[in-house]
């Protein structure tokens, strides 16, 4: 037995739930008497709603494919072989489950070493190789490609990434060596580093050929056939493929810096895997791919028992399934039908609810506000808004044209109100305002319509207090901007019922949004976190430590922002306002700042101010810094980082111990899908277990061994 197969056969022990991927041989005549091939087709047996993964007795089947196609090319019998994966998927990478169950440093040495052992012998074979991207490649999958002779990509791949930085590894199975050996080290950068700090963007299949990763573009109805055709034409000499020179020169250290950039700029040096990836990229300039094979191995294993991806995995699994089962969620058959949706209010975030609805409801959306004019500006910002869609081809003109006829505005709430089933308003975060508002909406509304609020800080309850049917408001809390952020905070009144709430999470669901439930209690999840965050922030300035030194201290947690860069993107009269309603909820943790309040009496827009000359980089602005009066004791960064952790750790255990969401899961869910916090810290509970911060302010951790750490 091979040391491969050994390999291999040992990690299949340790994970015996592998949904394993078959590697079928078939062989073909190719046209124009090219000859007899072998094409590899990867299928796990189920549709493309389960994507095709390689765990190790996947990969272990593969490795038995490649035995017997070794010995039709030796014995000469074929002249090329391919391989391609099931309709919709090529192959989407190791399979994370596997990954997670790994306890020590060999055995995820030989995951690492048991994948390139496989796939390099693609290259090795006596015939050339070919790989057909049929359709969705990620991570090992592309890689697998990547040893081949040849590829060809369809052009209606919807998603095609090595996205492994994303999640705190490398891509190891030789992404980081032959990438840059293939397109160039800057194009290698731009989607090992760059697409994947960027949010995991994906490429499409004609990216992919424009990059250079694939040799020939190919229509997808036909594309298998397409590419047999090529394949055929580039065995007998008719086609040639030529690639770009690869400059080895000092392009390829400019983008290693430019990477190394785009890293700091985006992790500030807290996650290890985009450096461990860059240091590959700089070392496989000399075009030694067993070197970078042997450092991928390396990389990979100190990564896969580190915390970073398992706090990477533990967020893509609240992302990816947590987030399509929100915990205490009604059964869905109670929820009602919403053929209409009304918004009250015109001003933009009610412009922007109301294109959201449009867009994905698809049913008529009527709009109110108190004058004409405000009427006609928000309906003419969704109308701008289609026809931008329409510019960019997102939409063609019929749609267009009904979409535009779905949105209205009225003055009168009885006449745009009236047969609606959906009613969110969206004005003046004002209990009285807001009290109002429910009070005229409910004496013209159909008695079964949904009553829901967009509020951020307020009381879900005592807005409904006062109504003849408060069982039917529900919080329906959107984060800014609304088209980006995935998080839709829906409010369980206390008397709120459950056919309400499961229409609201039906709703939620059309709108292509990540529900979490959450209890009644002020500012709900994400900005009670945020702003103890950043009061903390403010409570260290306004004792005297200098806004730099506050601010740099929180840069080891490689947030997306700043806190008072995220200050100026909120607004300051905003931060202000929910920090008031928090102070007055809970007098003790939470502060009013008299800077803060300073600032936004001086209609100051934040903290800082930016110049060409200084390269657009924030300064603070002279005339806040005058404005600020400071005490005179001076922390150090780490200080200010114990204290701010210790004040979020210390707000999350009590939030838990209020049942304000179901478990820590679902704070961490939040915070990703509504604060852009980033997948290497899982959220912040992970990271505050592995700090030892949770121990010491709460005296346990947040999370059982194993959920987003090595299992005991």
């Amino acid at each position: 037995m091979s040391t491969t197969a050994e390999l291999l056969k040992g990690a299949a022990e340790l994970f015996p739930d592998e949904v394993v991927t078959s590697a079928h041989v078939r062989h073909l005549d190719l046209p124009f008497g090219a000859g007899r091939f072998a094409l590899v087709t990867l299928d796990n047996g189920f549709d493309h709603t389960k994507p095709t993964t390689f765990g190790p007795q996947s990969l272990a089947n593969l490795n038995a494919a490649i035995d017997q196609v070794e010995q039709e090319a030796l014995a000469g019998s074929i002249v090329g072989a391919g391989i391609t994966g099931k309709p919709f998927i090529f192959a989407v990478g190791a399979d994370l489950k596997g990954v997670e169950l790994l306890k020590k440093h060999d055995e995820a040495l030989a995951i690492g070493k048991g994948g390139h052992d496989v796939f390099k012998r693609l290259s090795a074979l006596a015939v050339p190789t070919f790989a057909y991207y049929n359709g969705a490649a990620m991570g090992g999958g592309v890689e697998v490609g990547l040893h081949c002779s040849y590829r060809t990509v369809s052009k209606a791949i919807p998603a095609f990434s090595l996205p492994e930085v994303f999640l705190g590894l490398v891509p190891g199975w030789g992404g980081c060596a032959i990438l840059p050996n293939l397109i160039g080290a800057e194009r290698a950068v731009s989607v090992i580093i760059e697409n994947s700090l960027n949010q995991n963007k994906q490429l499409r299949g004609k990216q992919v050929f424009d990059l250079g990763i694939a040799d020939a573009l190919f229509e997808g109805a036909d594309f298998l056939e397409q590419s047999l055709l090529w394949t055929a034409n580039v065995l007998n000499g008719t086609t040639e493929v030529v690639r770009d020179e690869i400059d080895r020169g000092e392009a390829w250290d400019a983008a290693v810096a430019k990477g190394r950039a785009i890293a700091d700029s985006k992790v500030h040096g807290a996650a290890p895997a985009a450096y461990r990836a860059l240091d590959i990229i700089a070392a496989a300039k000399d075009g030694d791919l067993q070197a970078g094979f042997d450092a991928e191995d390396t990389a990979l294993a100190d990564l896969i028992m580190g915390g970073e991806l398992r706090s990477g995995i533990y967020a893509f699994n609240l992302v990816q399934k947590r987030a399509k089962r929100p915990a205490g969620a009604p059964d869905k058959s109670l929820a009602r039908p919403v053929t209409k949706v009304g918004v009250v209010g015109a001003g933009l975030m009610a412009s922007q609810l109301a294109l959201l609805f449009l867009r994905r409801l698809e049913v008529p959306v009527v709009l109110t506000d108190i004058d004409q004019e405000r009427v006609d500006k928000g309906v003419g910002y969704v109308h701008a808004e289609i026809q931008k869609l329409l510019g960019k081809g997102r939409i063609n003109q019929d749609k267009a044209n009904r979409l535009t006829a779905l949105v209205t505005g009225v003055l009168d709430k009885a006449e745009g109100f009236a047969d609606a089933d959906f009613i969110i308003e969206a004005v003046f975060e004002e209990m009285s305002v807001k009290q109002k508002v429910f009070a005229e909406v409910e004496a013209v509304a159909p008695a079964h319509a949904i009553l829901a609020t967009n509020t951020s800080s307020l009381s879900v309850s005592e807005m409904a207090s006062k109504l003849q049917h408060p069982e039917r408001v529900v919080g329906f809390h959107f984060f800014n901007p609304v088209a980006i952020l995935p998080l839709l905070e829906i409010v369980r009144g206390e008397q709120t019922d459950d056919a309400s709430l499961a229409t609201a999470f039906g709703v939620a669901k059309k709108l292509k949004k990540t529900a979490v439930l959450t209890k009644d209690a002020p500012a709900f999840v994400v900005n009670r976190i945020l702003t103890r965050f950043m009061g903390e922030i403010q409570n260290v300035i306004d004792e005297g430590t200098p806004v730099v030194t506050a601010e740099k201290a929180i840069e080891p947690l490689g947030l997306p922002m700043s806190p008072l860069v995220l200050l100026e993107l909120v607004g300051p009269a905003i931060g202000l306002h929910v920090s008031e309603t928090l102070n007055r909820a809970f007098p003790e943790r939470f502060t009013v700042s008299p800077n803060l309040a300073a600032v936004v009496k001086a209609g100051k827009r934040g903290f800082y101010v930016y110049s060409a000359e200084n390269g657009f980089k924030p300064e603070l602005d002279p005339e806040v810094a005058a404005l600020l009066v400071q005490g005179d004791v001076v922390l150090t960064e780490e200080q200010v980082r114990d204290r701010v952790l210790d004040a979020v750790a210390q707000e999350i255990g009590l939030m838990l111990e209020e049942g304000v969401v179901a478990e820590a899961q679902d704070i961490d869910l939040c915070l990703i899908t509504g604060a852009g916090w980033p997948f290497h810290l899982g959220g912040v509970t992970p990271y505050l277990d592995r700090e030892g911060v949770s121990e010491r302010v709460n005296g346990k951790k947040f999370l059982a061994p194993g959920l987003a750490s090595i299992p005991a």
